[in-house]
């Protein structure tokens, strides 16, 4: 039974992943398009969130990425969206036939989640909606998203379940 209940708690996890990022990318792109300019906005258009926090600046800011991360490939969108379909059942295939790690659960689910709403905007609008803006010291960070974000902790965490974990390394 134990088995069965953490399945359904990293399916929980994973649709409450895709609720939130399909939720949060429909409202800021409803908003930001019933804003009459939202593009001379704070900074870089859209809307301030928050300005000289310790030299960070953060807003709403709606940008169309048709292509991989920070746009890149955007004229192959059709192999881009093959590619991600593939990527997505290869990783389920793998979280559910040949995982042996249970550590290895929750990040795989975040990064499957997170790629499935990215695959799931490009079915609903024709391209990704990213929206969250940071400038760091300058430096203007690319427009992400929430998926994008899950994608990078469940990354980060596989790294760190990979890598720091001995008992992985020696299996």
């Amino acid at each position: 039974m134990k088995g069965y209940a953490r399945i359904a708690w990293l399916m929980i996890v994973g649709m409450g992943v895709l609720l939130i990022d399909f939720l949060t990318k429909a409202y800021i792109y409803n908003l930001l398009l019933l804003i009459e300019d939202f593009s001379s906005g704070y900074p870089y258009g859209g809307i301030g969130l928050f300005k000289n926090f310790f030299g960070i600046e953060g807003s709403i800011s709606l940008a169309i990425n048709r292509g991989a991360a920070w746009g890149i490939f955007s004229e192959f969108q059709l192999i881009l969206l093959v590619i991600r379909i593939l990527v997505i059942l290869g990783l389920v295939v793998y979280l559910c036939f040949f995982n042996k790690n249970r550590g290895m659960g929750f990040p795989f689910v975040l990064i499957i989640s997170g790629a499935i709403g990215n695959v799931v905007d490009y079915f609903l609008y024709g391209y990704v909606i990213d929206f969250i803006h940071f400038k760091f010291w300058g430096y203007a960070f690319p427009v992400f998203n929430i998926a994008d974000s899950v994608i990078t902790i469940g990354v980060i965490w596989l790294f760190f379940v990979a890598f720091l974990n001995p008992t992985f390394r020696n299996s």
